[in-house]
């Protein structure tokens, strides 16, 4: 499940991808237009700044704006910045691999098997999908929701 901070994240970076122009978007602007706390977006946008996703400029015409195209930012890579591994659990992650502590034998693990599958096709829905992919009127019906 996604947390809040995920959600958050996905959201400004949704608005960023969709500003017109050039010029850096007001911090205000965005937790205005999508309704996020000011100070809890201060944290997610520095973490998208050190994640590479974003850049900022300061002063009276600063603001943030993608450091890359939109259709060069996959939600995968957001979430693996925000969340960490996609994987379920620990034995199927291509980042951060761990033995489950319970497990006899991984090759003949079923429920290994299953979340391999599941971890391989949401990482393809993930990796497939950049924020220049997104309608933007099914995203502003999900915020409103």
């Amino acid at each position: 499940m996604l947390t809040q901070r995920s959600r958050y994240a996905l959201r400004a970076l949704i608005f960023l991808a969709r500003a017109p122009g050039i010029a850096p978007v007001p911090m205000s602007a965005i937790a205005a237009d999508q309704k996020l706390p000011r100070k809890f977006l201060e944290i997610i946008l520095l973490e998208l700044r050190n994640g590479g996703l974003v850049t900022s400029s300061r002063g009276k015409l600063g603001g943030y704006r993608l450091a890359r195209p939109a259709s060069a930012i996959s939600f995968g890579e957001i979430i693996r910045l925000i969340e960490g591994p996609l994987a379920l659990v620990p034995c199927v992650s291509q980042t951060a691999y761990q033995r489950c502590p319970d497990c006899f034998e991984e090759s003949v693990c079923a429920i290994r098997k299953l979340m391999l599958s599941v971890r391989d096709k949401t990482a393809a829905i993930l990796d497939g999908t950049s924020l220049a992919d997104i309608d933007p009127v099914r995203v502003d019906e999900q915020v409103a929701a």
